[in-house]
């Protein structure tokens, strides 16, 4: 299926097929494709980059469609690299965390930090925390694809360690 070019988002970049790879959801999932291009968003003499999913509910273009900045899908992307590393630690507290300092990290950006923390204002967080880890062991395999397939990317594109001389 064809992402539409016609709407305010504007593709430049696209993955027409992400039904048949969208994780457990691949071969019967609404979300067709995805794109890089021109924000919705931009103004006059100001052009921003977005990213999106592009859901098809059957009959139309769906409205739960989605479109972020780029710099939100790296950020989304270092927090799912940090809950994952904290995961394969997170064993030794009874609780899966802990419950007197939830920080998980401070990860610097732009002259201040993103906190990364269990969220204990989650009235269910010590069941709903067991089934987040649980969920993460279960996809451990298609997560981890992904993963090796960024960092791959990332060295390649000359972010990754840097060899000693």
């Amino acid at each position: 299926m064809k992402i539409p070019t016609t709407l305010k988002h504007k593709p430049v970049i696209v993955a027409e097929n992400y039904e048949n790879i969208d994780g457990r959801y691949q071969y019967d999932s609404d979300a067709k494709g995805l794109s890089l291009g021109l924000a919705q968003w931009n103004d006059r003499g100001r052009v921003d980059i977005s990213a999106k999913v592009w859901r098809y509910t059957g009959e139309k273009w769906s409205r739960q469609s989605e479109e972020l900045p780029i710099h939100r899908v790296l950020d989304m992307a270092i927090l799912v690299c940090r809950a994952r590393a904290y995961f394969m630690d997170a064993y030794r507290y009874p609780k899966l965390y802990d419950e007197e300092n939830p920080v998980i990290d401070r990860i610097g950006l732009q002259g201040d930090a993103m906190t990364v923390e269990v969220c204990t204002d989650n009235k269910m967080i010590d069941g709903d925390i067991r089934l987040f880890q649980e969920a993460l062991s279960r996809d451990d395999e298609m997560l981890s694809e992904r993963l090796h397939l960024l960092a791959n990317l990332l060295n390649e594109a000359g972010y990754g360690r840097r060899s000693r001389d």
